[in-house]
């Protein structure tokens, strides 16, 4: 499955990029979010609870962040588990662009599920996943903007 989408937020680029990397903006954005643990600044834990479909998981996973290309982008690469219900394992490239008194994030994202999840087919499974990246963005942008303008 693959996802790709943009976000204006009314914030600087590199107050995007340091909302990006702060695990409590992230907790806050992350929908179904109960947990977030920062071991390294390229190391994330997460407990997240997800309901797709019928279908209603905990999920515990870990996400590896590659800042190389600060504070233009990152990369991330991720891992979860949710028992019975299955897996999830993909990766994203995050990409901030100025744009007039703003920043521009795009990001295209590609990820695999098994287990129980997968058998509740793709059409389910990537609207799920837009729906679930959409409010992320929504309320990510909402915070960082709430935040630049204070």
């Amino acid at each position: 499955m693959e996802l790709s989408d943009e976000v204006r937020i009314a914030a600087p680029k590199e107050t995007v990029y340091a909302a990006l990397n702060d695990p409590e903006v992230l907790r806050q954005c992350i929908p179904g979010c109960e947990e977030l643990i920062q071991h390294s600044p390229t190391e994330l834990e997460a407990k997240v609870v997800l309901k797709i479909g019928p279908v209603k998981a905990r999920f515990s996973g870990n996400v590896v962040l590659d800042p190389s290309n600060a504070p233009n982008g990152f990369s991330l690469m991720g891992e979860g588990k949710g028992g019975p219900a299955g897996f999830a394992k993909g990766g994203a490239d995050v990409t901030l662009e100025e744009d007039g008194d703003g920043t521009l994030l795009r990001y295209d994202a590609k990820a695999d599920v098994g287990g129980k999840i997968a058998q509740l087919g793709s059409r389910l499974i990537a609207g799920t996943a837009k729906k679930l990246s959409g409010k992320f963005f929504e309320s990510f942008r909402d915070v960082v903007e709430k935040d630049a303008a204070a």
